[in-house]
């Protein structure tokens, strides 16, 4: 399929009232490079492109125009079922990744066989600098190194990011909310000895206290714990 074609394929399947919303709710990328093309009906493309072998020079043909080809670059790189080759293509991808939909989407399940590949490279990204890199590498850690497996040498990569950045520091939280829920008596001195910058340390406290998956008497506890801001 040729980019003329995706792009007209993308405009048939607009939906107004829904690209008004991603424009609000990822303020940071053009509005312009915003069709309004609904994730399920992406998700579906996307299978329907590595059916065909469509995606093949798709992938090669970066950067995109527009947000949904990179929503498609995502999806299909999530479905790729060679570890080796999943690697190969995310690594070819990630520094085109410019939004937090299509770096927090972007979830490769072939992973789960292959976590020491996976680690490997998350060493990397993590001290990357670069902001959606860095996200990706913390979502992965939640992802698949928050279980059986876990080690506390994840939370101490994770608690090590310094960074001005919105969309990274809102990640680092989300991670710690998720390790609080999962591994709570390894995770809380990271909290109690205020391991990350005051921001990121009460958003994770925000994001705990809303879980389903913390204890009400472990919310109580957390909320002792915020940082109160100088007067």
């Amino acid at each position: 399929m040729k980019k003329t074609e995706l792009h007209r394929e993308l405009k048939n399947r607009q939906d107004l009232k829904y690209r008004d919303m991603q424009v609000k709710i990822i303020p940071n990328i053009d509005p312009g490079s915003i069709i309004g093309v609904r994730t399920p009906e992406l998700r579906t493309m996307a299978k329907e492109m590595q059916r065909s072998g469509d995606h093949m020079d798709f992938m090669k043909d970066v950067p995109h125009k527009y947000f949904e080809e990179n929503q498609l670059h995502s999806f299909i790189i999530s479905g790729m079922k060679d570890a080796d080759e999943c690697m190969e293509e995310l690594e070819r991808f990630l520094p085109y990744v410019d939004n937090w939909a299509t770096c927090d989407q972007m979830s490769p399940k072939v992973f789960k066989k292959h976590k020491d590949m996976l680690f490997d490279h998350i060493k990397e990204w993590i001290g990357s600098g670069k902001t959606y890199t860095v996200r990706f590498a913390t979502g992965m850690l939640m992802e698949h190194f928050l279980d059986d497996d876990f080690d506390l040498k994840y939370p101490e990569m994770v608690a090590g990011i310094r960074t001005e950045e919105y969309y990274v520091r809102m990640m680092q939280a989300w991670y710690f909310a998720t390790a609080l829920a999962k591994q709570y008596e390894s995770v809380l001195p990271y909290i109690e000895e205020k391991r990350l910058d005051a921001w990121t340390h009460n958003k994770a406290i925000q994001k705990s206290v809303e879980s389903y998956r913390i204890s009400d008497e472990q919310k109580q506890y957390l909320k002792t714990l915020r940082i109160k801001n100088k007067v």
